[in-house]
């Protein structure tokens, strides 16, 4: 195959629904890969054939992946130019009250799932030159977040994986980054609940805004990319570090008092 490829987690909706629609555009092979079978049919039929192939993948399962990215491989010679680990899920609520069951889904799909993506997925990215590995992180792997404690954690842990890996695979030729932008406007925001750090920063990023992001990390050699939010917090957190907690508090907690035990 004469084209580049991607192959995208996640590619049903949101960031990886426009990324997808993004590296088509710029001639790319897509991967589509995702839990969502009905919404990964459209994407696939808008992108068109000769232009990506679509497999029903969950992320939390090893036989699953292995077969997804077995199916990819098949379609473009056994080159994988980008991986893009963005399928990822979030619970918002205080830790007490959010389900151990759904705190642990959390951690199973943000990062034990990228976990098993980078294992299957580096015999192909070693076969292929340039290639590299783009973590969909957040803004909230700078700081831990309220009410997104589990997530915040996940994503630092993410975080901690890119740069121990872009030293490790640096040896094959492989780098390794990740994306860390704030709130996305994505159905992973659609709640019941009253979250204080939505009201207070709002949504102002939209997916086709990250699916730039990803663009200029396919093609640069940045370890971190960061859109303009959370550059102010990370310079305002390495200017100011003894103002980490006050500063993240102050936009993340609503004014309360405090509870005792």
């Amino acid at each position: 195959m004469n084209k580049k490829s991607i192959l995208i987690t996640g590619a049903a909706s949101g960031i990886g629904r426009a990324t997808a629609l993004f590296f088509a555009e710029k001639g790319w092979y897509v991967g589509l890969a995702d839990i969502n079978a009905a919404d990964l049919a459209v994407l696939d039929s808008s992108i068109g054939p000769g232009n990506c192939c679509s497999m029903t993948m969950d992320v939390t399962d090893p036989e699953s992946v292995a077969s997804a990215f077995a199916v990819f491989a098949e379609k473009t010679g056994g080159a994988m130019d980008v991986l893009l680990n963005n399928a990822g899920i979030l619970e918002f609520g205080r830790f007490g009250k959010v389900p151990l069951e759904k705190s642990l889904k959390v951690v199973d799909v943000n990062f034990k799932g990228c976990l098993n993506c980078i294992h299957y997925a580096l015999k192909y990215l070693k076969k292929t030159p340039g290639a590299r590995i783009i973590n969909m992180s957040s803004a909230s792997s700078i700081y831990g977040v309220p009410d997104l404690a589990v997530y915040s954690a996940t994503k630092h842990a993410l975080s901690g994986l890119t740069e121990a890996l872009d030293i490790e695979l640096e040896q094959y030729g492989i780098a390794v980054c990740d994306i860390q932008p704030p709130f996305v406007n994505t159905p992973l925001l659609k709640t019941s609940e009253r979250v204080y750090s939505l009201e207070k920063m709002g949504v102002k990023v939209e997916p086709p805004d990250v699916a730039k992001m990803v663009w200029k990390a396919a093609n640069g050699k940045r370890l971190h990319w960061r859109m303009a939010d959370t550059k102010m917090l990370n310079a305002l957190c390495w200017l100011l570090p003894f103002a980490k907690r006050f500063v993240v508090k102050t936009l993340t907690m609503r004014p309360e008092k405090v509870i005792p035990n």
